[in-house]
């Protein structure tokens, strides 16, 4: 019933682009070319080494050639050879079969590790540019608030000099019209900052750049889509498919073998003759063998025990990826409670501005008091917006793991 309750409660923050679940790969457009195309690399690779380990039971043609010279008497003498061998696996007690499973599950769980890395990247872009966001919308906040320090500043200052108070009133004025001041700085600085790292990441410009609207993901969508726990099953498997090629290493082996041999040669005689041998032959036949270590039993073992570890770490990520999704979800229910305090807090000030207006024009308020409650008006509104932004970023951490192809 929660979950159904916060679905209602994640709306629209900004005019941008609606990325809906099964297209969210098109969030890849936030980051960089270049870093687009050193994953590619990546991919790339993976497929390489993916159709090596596939193709690694097709066994090498040698081939060998030699020319060498002599002198053995009074003339020289050369020789040369040549050979062509092969020594194919064509049974390796399941192997072959096992073998190409494994390379296909590594190449699986090579695939899942650059998805990993590349979602994390654009979580981290985006990221940075909601917090640019974020703090433009604090920025002007903390404007509003000097405004308001500097309104109470004045109005210490008037009743001073009337002598309505002592100078201390007047020094906490000072001092708290300073504090929110450098708070801007500070902010400004972390903008500054924020700037800095996103175009590390990314060739957009963050003026310009809407930000992404990121939809609600049920519990059980983020489950399934999870790239991370994909990642960990690819894993496992991959772990269970090298136990097998682990076992079959220690099994009965056949091989083809076949091969062609050249040899030619001058040979010297008595009597100074020199005679020129040339022979060539093939041989083919077939070989079996099977090993016999004292290690086997051990090898196969720690091989068993890193594929049941490994399904144990893919039931553990799947019940920390569920505690991280009520998290988020209750995180984000936070945030909608604080939303509902801030516009309750909204209407009292709009209240209080409606009569202080009307107090104000009958001579009994300041314009200094119409003015603050204006800004503080405003403060509010901008506190509603900083929210919403913060349940964007919470939903981010959801999606930094959730890819969903439509399929």
């Amino acid at each position: 019933m929660k979950v159904l309750k916060l679905s209602t409660l994640l709306c629209l923050l900004f005019s941008s682009a609606t990325f809906a679940n099964e297209n969210n790969s098109t969030l890849d457009a936030y980051i960089s070319d270049v870093k687009k195309e050193q994953f590619k690399y990546d991919y790339e690779k993976n497929e390489a080494e993916g159709s090596k380990l596939h193709d690694a039971w097709i066994a090498p043609i040698n081939l060998n050639y030699s020319y060498s010279r002599s002198k053995p008497g009074s003339k020289e003498l050369t020789k040369q050879t040549a050979a062509i061998r092969m020594d194919q696996p064509i049974f390796q007690s399941g192997g072959i079969y096992y073998g190409i499973k494994f390379a296909n599950a590594s190449r699986l769980y090579a695939d899942y590790s650059v998805d990993v890395a590349k979602r994390k990247m654009i979580k981290e872009t985006i990221s940075i540019l909601m917090q640019i966001k974020k703090t433009t919308l604090l920025i002007s906040k903390q404007e509003l608030q000097i405004l308001n320090a500097g309104i109470d500043l004045e109005q210490k200052k008037e009743q001073y000099l009337n002598g309505q108070l002592d100078s201390g009133f007047l020094d906490n004025a000072i001092i708290q019209k300073n504090v929110v001041t450098q708070a801007l700085y500070d902010i400004q600085t972390t903008k500054e900052k924020l700037i800095t790292q996103f175009q590390t990441l990314s060739d957009l410009s963050y003026e310009k750049v809407s930000i992404p609207y990121l939809e609600f993901i049920s519990g059980e969508d983020f489950i399934k889509h999870n790239i991370v726990l994909k990642l960990s099953q690819a894993e496992a498997q991959k772990n269970q498919r090298y136990t097998d090629v682990t076992v079959a290493k220690y099994l009965p082996k056949v091989s083809f073998t076949a091969g062609y041999n050249w040899t030619s040669g001058e040979q010297f005689l008595s009597n100074s003759i020199i005679i020129n041998n040339e022979l060539s032959y093939y041989d083919y036949g077939v070989k079996a063998s099977m090993p016999l270590d004292i290690n086997a039993f051990r090898d196969v073992e720690s091989a068993k025990v890193d594929y049941l570890k490994s399904q144990v770490v893919t039931r553990d990520k799947q019940r920390e990826l569920n505690a991280l999704f009520e998290q988020v979800m209750h995180n984000i229910d936070n945030f909608d409670k604080k939303i509902r305090l801030s516009k309750n807090t909204t209407d009292i000030y709009s209240k209080l501005l409606v009569d202080t207006q009307a107090l104000f024009n009958a001579g009994y308020k300041t314009q200094y008091d119409v003015d603050t409650l204006q800004n503080s008006l405003k403060i509010q509104s901008l506190d509603s917006k900083v929210y919403e932004m913060d349940k964007q970023l919470e939903l981010l951490t959801l999606y930094e793991m959730y890819v969903n192809d439509g399929k």
